[in-house]
């Protein structure tokens, strides 16, 4: 069986593997002041042309986006962002769970747009109710989105002007981040990240790492205190090296974006045998996230080889989702493709 359901199917890049191994019964202090998280982190603001920013370390994409609304959000404000957005949809109420609300605005492309945040925003405040409800104090994306689309530079350029204009925190969804950055249309660099958001994050998990994502905050205002709030939320991993030696080993010779051009162009070689072929995509996805329409046939005779996620049914047509990964083999891309046609 060949699996395409998602893009951390296997374990980590041997690097990584070698690295942990290497450095297995070294002695370091815990909790991520460790010397190899710190390298990690110098490394980090090399690839971001930053010096100003923190960077923090943490285990998985959920409680990332947990800890950081968490952290930043006053106890009545909630979290704009697209009604297909992760922490909409796919985290099981953790950010409810810590007293926020999510404020989902209708996606278009899985994107939500600077018109449409000002919009909203700015019809809470013209409300006479307002003070009964929800405040928006945050504007959540993620880069690239649910659906495997980008945001362009001057889109994440305009949703920072907004916040900006309303005193709310911008802050980017990373776990894909590599698989953006690599994409042909992409147009924005991890500098560009740290001057148009407050915090971001860098995705390890679906990345080539066993685990781990880096937070990065580039705002001032949100920097004190947050290892408090990464202990509270039991994200402060007492072996912290493990995460340290993880990103040090993505950002050395430029591991991270080589093995994400990887899931890119295979991605591309499979969008291209789908239109070749005539069959109709569900989105325009340039990332590693590919969506296409099956028919009930064609999907059980593929089952049987491979797995692949079911996305919906839209205009009495079932869509499917078929990722690739750092580790995606042009082999297996290949197979794949004999057997579409």
């Amino acid at each position: 069986m060949i699996r395409f359901e998602c893009d951390y199917t296997q374990g980590a890049h041997p690097l990584i593997m070698e690295r942990l191994l290497e450095t297995n019964l070294e002695q370091t202090c815990g909790y991520g002041e460790d010397d190899y998280c710190k390298h990690a982190a110098e490394l980090i603001k090399e690839a971001c042309a930053n010096d100003n920013i923190d960077v923090h370390f943490l285990v998985g994409g959920t409680q990332t986006n947990a800890t950081v609304i968490s952290s930043v959000l006053k106890g009545y404000q909630g979290a704009v962002c697209a009604d297909t957005g992760h922490i909409n949809v796919h985290e099981t109420g953790a950010v409810e769970a810590t007293g926020h609300k999510v404020l989902a605005l209708p996606n278009i492309d899985g994107k939500i747009n600077a018109k449409m945040v000002e919009d909203y925003v700015s019809g809470h405040y013209n409300d006479v109710t307002a003070s009964h409800m929800v405040q928006p104090g945050m504007v959540y994306i993620s880069l690239p989105t649910e659906s495997g689309t980008m945001y362009s530079k001057k889109e994440i350029m305009d949703i920072y002007d907004v916040c900006r204009k309303y005193d709310m925190c911008f802050f980017i969804d990373g776990a894909r981040l590599g698989y953006g950055l690599t994409s042909e249309i992409n147009d924005i660099s991890l500098n560009d990240l740290c001057k148009y958001s407050d915090i971001f994050y860098i995705g390890g998990t679906k990345v080539g790492a066993l685990f781990g994502e880096a937070v990065i905050i580039s705002n001032d205002a949100y920097k004190k205190d947050f290892r408090y709030n990464i202990k509270r939320h039991g994200g402060l991993l007492a072996k912290g090296r493990l995460l340290g030696i993880q990103f040090e080993t993505l950002f050395t010779d430029d591991l991270y974006f080589r093995i994400s051009k990887n899931a890119i162009d295979m991605a591309m070689k499979l969008k291209k045998a789908f239109t070749d072929m005539g069959y109709e995509l569900f989105a325009d996805s340039y990332t590693n996230q590919q969506f296409v329409y099956l028919d009930d046939s064609k999907a059980e005779q593929l089952s049987k080889k491979y797995t692949f996620s079911f996305w919906g049914e839209y205009n009495g047509k079932k869509a499917y989702r078929f990722c690739t990964s750092w580790a995606t083999t042009n082999t297996q891309i290949e197979q794949l493709i004999n057997d579409l046609k």
